[in-house]
């Protein structure tokens, strides 16, 4: 007669039976919770922005990110937050504003808000351009008025950066002309973005990069002043990187004689000019008085006309020792440089010449 098969071991067995589909179900809506709403592949994989003010809790953060669509499972999301809290109990959510996508598993998002990673915007300020050219891009760009920008950078403390130069700024110039230094900057994503935000940034840089590099050489004959001056005067002539240093030599050739430095772009700067091949500037135009006009004063103008950009920062400490003390641009970013007036005079008629054989013949 066969054994009968004891009742006890047939419980448990039907009991593991039950643990094991419960625990295959468990894992495999784990699994699915877990995962990302939708494929790399899909068109659908653009990124969301989700702000999260402070205070909100793990649960009502859940919640959202569900709405978005940007989960699968807010009660997924409520136990892998618990899971976070008792790996971390110093860390949490963080509040912001973030980039999500469809594509990302709920952990990553999750891992992303805990770390705080937040979604950044950028804005790029040019070597060369002052401030009247950041205050229309901040204007154009949506982030505050031209004029808040050029106010809020007069009303910047020295005390603040004491590094600043202590002059007497023009009348009708800003303060911090050349001292905005050009970079790209990140800013927060959401977040209400003020002129004094952004000046601080771009002073912070300056004191970070430009400073240093004057601080270190430590034999420079110009000021801190004197070479943020001729470096924007440089930064303004050079288009072509090989030429900064020469042109630089030229600058320092013309100071040392005490000739006028005669750079085109303090005419500009000084009465809203902009010149262009077609329409260059005029003779009455470089003869009209300003302190700017280095066509009519001699020496540096009063302060720069530019924020220049750390090479043309650098090449003016470190200028070519040349006889040059002429350059006139060909209008492809080149100049040619002469170390007589006769020469200059010369090359002047020639590219004049050959810009006008270059014109088509209008009958």
């Amino acid at each position: 007669m066969p054994k009968r098969f004891p009742t006890r071991v047939l419980f448990l067995s039907l009991v593991l039976a039950g643990l094991g589909t419960i625990a295959w179900q468990a894992w495999s809506w784990w699994a699915w919770a877990a995962s990302p709403p939708l494929p790399e592949t899909t068109a659908e994989a653009k990124p969301l922005n989700l702000s999260i003010p402070p205070g909100t809790s793990a649960q009502e953060i859940g919640q959202d990110l569900e709405t978005l669509g940007l989960i699968r499972s807010a009660q997924a999301w409520n136990l892998w937050s618990r899971w976070l809290m008792f790996k971390d109990a110093d860390g949490g959510f963080q509040a912001g504003t973030y980039q999500l996508a469809k594509t990302q598993s709920m952990p990553d998002i999750a891992a992303q808000i805990w770390a705080g990673d937040i979604a950044q915007a950028s804005f790029t300020i040019p070597e060369g351009w002052a401030i009247r050219d950041m205050a229309q891009y901040f204007e154009q760009a949506g982030y505050f008025s031209a004029q808040e920008f050029i106010d809020a950078t007069n009303q910047v403390s020295t005390a603040a950066y004491p590094w600043l130069p202590n002059t007497t700024p023009v009348a009708g110039f800003p303060r911090l002309e050349g001292y905005l230094f050009p970079d790209t900057y990140q800013i927060p994503v959401g977040s209400s973005i003020q002129p004094e935000f952004v000046i601080k940034q771009m002073l912070d840089r300056f004191e970070q990069i430009a400073l240093p590099i004057y601080q270190q050489q430590g034999k420079s004959t110009l000021n801190l002043a004197e070479w943020v001056t001729l470096a924007s005067l440089v930064e303004k002539e050079s288009v072509v990187p090989a030429e900064r240093q020469r042109i630089a030599g030229v600058f320092y050739n013309r100071l040392r004689l005490q000739m006028p430095l005669a750079s085109d772009p303090t005419v500009e700067y000084a009465f809203g000019i902009e010149q262009t091949p077609d329409t260059p500037l005029t003779y009455r135009q470089v003869e009209m008085p300003s302190p700017y006009n280095t066509y009519v004063n001699v020496g540096l103008p009063p302060a720069p006309i530019a924020s220049p950009g750390k090479a043309s920062l650098e090449a003016t400490l470190t200028p070519e020792a040349t006889d040059y003390l002429y350059f006139v641009a060909r209008y492809d970013g080149t100049h040619v440089f002469s170390r007589t007036l006769a020469e200059h005079q010369a090359a002047q008629e020639a590219i004049h010449d050959q810009r006008e054989s270059a014109q088509p013949n209008v009958q």
